[in-house]
């Protein structure tokens, strides 16, 4: 026997007392050589590494609910290992309530972003609104949903957008056809309000949009359209798609409008003048030809009211200094004729209070006017009527003259 002949496990004795018999059935077989030294009874026996690694393994897997080998191993009786069938120890259900809680909580517990809005549902209904920041909501029974509200979404409307060959063209009052293109953008606004009052938002988005753009269009002229009034049509569609949505709770907000692309249709058409020639044309180039006549009348028209203009005012400044001059010279005459009136009254006054003096006066005053400017000869007659005795005179009017010309 193995135990009584010293092996190399050495103390064979106690080695065969001890343990289960299958550990004593596998040294009895003989088993592998243990390394010469091991064996002795002085000092204890060194494991190797690779059996402190098996032994390792062999833990782990108990932990994990595995069956224990330290039976396969070592032949050792005794212990969990032996028996047959998967086992759950303490271990093991501990780890696995660990695992279930780590993940409840991070199934429970949500962040909420500045830039986000969130909604919680009890049972599938809308609880509350979570707040800023970290929040709990004790999953199954409370899920939660995150909603990024500053987001700008964008719905594509038109011919090139859909593909349809009808979409984007809308009649305008004038009876016209036109094609646009054109592009809303939106975002959330109440997440609440998005997520249970709209089945789908972007569907309704591009149907309200749609609708909103064709009346506005209906009520506008095609010209307008294309050449000024974009920004008005844009600002008019952004407001009644704002108001149709508000009206429905929708919880989105509308950001702009933008029109990107006002045209008459691109489609040929077959023309017959008044001749009955026939010919194909484009609707874009009969058009462009349109508006290039309006706007070479609006050009001429534009020159003809500054040519009106030009005169009308200075006929209006003409009639208006006329005015003025004629104006001016009543008031004189107006004026002198009653200064000449009050001259006569002043002198019948006193011609009433001396007529004599007055009347000498007003001779004297006559012949001076008369005579005043005119060169004048004063011959003194005769008393006896000779007709002699001219007296030299000296000439004051010619000395004034020359003097005043020198």
């Amino acid at each position: 026997m193995a135990g009584n002949t010293g092996g190399p496990w050495g103390g064979g004795g106690n080695s065969g007392n001890g343990g289960g018999d299958g550990g004593d059935k596998q040294r009895g077989n003989g088993g592998p050589p243990k390394p010469p030294g091991r064996g002795g009874g002085d000092k204890p026996p060194i494991p190797e590494i690779d059996e402190l690694v098996k032994r390792g393994q062999e833990q782990l897997r108990v932990l994990m609910g595995g069956r224990g080998g330290g039976d396969r191993t070592n032949g050792g009786g005794g212990g969990t290992g032996g028996s047959g069938g998967p086992a759950l120890t303490r271990g093991t259900i501990g780890l696995a309530a660990v695992a279930a809680v780590v993940v409840w909580g991070v199934a429970s517990f949500y962040t909420v972003r500045p830039e986000q809005q969130s909604i919680e549902l009890f049972l599938g209904k809308f609880s509350s609104v979570g707040t800023e920041g970290l929040n709990f909501a004790p999953w199954p029974v409370v899920t939660a949903e995150v909603f990024d509200v500053t987001t700008n979404r964008t719905e594509e409307l038109g011919v090139r957008r859909s593909g349809g060959d009808n979409d984007g063209l809308m009649l305008t009052t004038d009876e016209n056809i036109v094609d646009i293109d054109f592009q809303v953008v939106w975002n959330i606004k109440d997440a609440k309000d998005f997520k249970f009052e709209l089945r789908d938002p972007e569907a309704a988005v591009r149907a309200i949009s749609e609708s909103a753009m064709r009346e506005v269009i209906a009520q506008s002229e095609l010209a307008p359209i294309l050449n000024r009034d974009r920004g008005l049509v844009e600002e008019q569609v952004n407001d009644l798609i704002q108001q149709t949505l508000d009206n429905r709770n929708s919880g989105i907000n509308v950001l702009r409008v933008n029109v990107n692309k006002v045209d008459p249709p691109s489609r040929t058409v077959n023309v017959t003048d008044a001749k009955g020639v026939t010919k194909t044309v484009s609707v874009v180039d009969a058009f462009r030809d349109v508006q290039a006549a309006e706007q070479e009348r609006d050009r001429l028209e534009r020159q003809a009211d500054a040519y009106a203009n030009r005169k009308t005012a200075e006929a209006r400044g003409e009639s208006a200094t006329l005015l003025e001059a004629a104006e001016g010279y009543r008031a004189r005459e107006v004026n002198g004729a009653i200064g000449e009136a009050s001259q006569f009254e002043a002198v019948l006054t006193e011609y009433q209070a001396a007529p004599d003096v007055t009347r000498k006066r007003l001779y004297l005053e006559t012949m001076e006017k008369v005579f005043g400017n005119v060169d004048k000869i004063i011959l003194e007659s005769q008393k006896d009527g000779g007709g002699q005795g001219v007296v030299p005179y000296l000439p004051l009017n010619e000395l004034r003259r020359s003097g005043g010309s020198n």
